[in-house]
């Protein structure tokens, strides 16, 4: 697959690998850019403008909106449902079956996980859902099942053990919830 095929604005590394050549190529839309050692499987989607960093994973059965950002080493471990204008930092880990909304931001290093009971029992893998406009700290870790509701805020090093509600402060670990500030009000703007 070469940049012409993204159109005139795409920028794509020659050391990506987009798909398999046993299994075809994914979908990505115009004017991506797409860094040196970034891996996407044959059968995603992603829409217009996706832009990643150096060493991003999107694994197979993912969608991904238009203008989202994946940084640097970021892991979206498969089955993820990504919305338009969300941002992943650098290092940010999505496993699988993780549902994600609209204009999301993660900040570094932020951890979600899908497995309750990791090797101790067979269980469903149930990813946290991540509503429109919410904001997730560096290094916040958002267990399996969690709902961050939609404007939610998760600070930095936070453990969220349980859904945040809408609008609403989750600080600590484990989290606690307390009113959002009136400076963190309103969604987050596209950047």
């Amino acid at each position: 697959m070469t940049d012409a095929a993204f159109g005139p604005e795409a920028d794509v590394h020659p050391d990506a690998t987009l798909g398999e050549r046993d299994e075809g190529e994914p979908t990505i839309g115009e004017s991506p850019t797409i860094r040196r050692g970034t891996v996407v499987y044959a059968d995603v989607e992603i829409g217009d403008r996706f832009t990643t960093g150096h060493d991003v994973l999107v694994r197979e059965d993912t969608t991904i909106g238009d203008d989202v950002l994946v940084g640097t080493k970021a892991v979206i471990d498969g089955a993820c449902t990504i919305g338009d204008g969300t941002r992943l930092q650098t290092g940010v880990y999505l496993p699988a079956n993780t549902t994600v909304g609209d204009r999301v931001f993660f900040g570094p290093h932020a951890v979600l996980t899908n497995d309750p009971y990791p090797l101790r029992t067979a269980t469903e893998l149930v990813g946290p859902t991540i509503e429109d406009d919410a904001s997730i700290g560096a290094n916040a870790t958002i267990l399996p099942g969690v709902t961050v509701g939609e404007g939610a805020f998760v600070a930095a090093n936070a453990v969220v053990t349980e859904d945040v509600p809408p609008e609403t402060l989750a600080v600590g670990a484990p989290a606690v919830h307390e009113p959002l500030p009136e400076e963190l009000e309103g969604g987050n703007a596209s950047r």
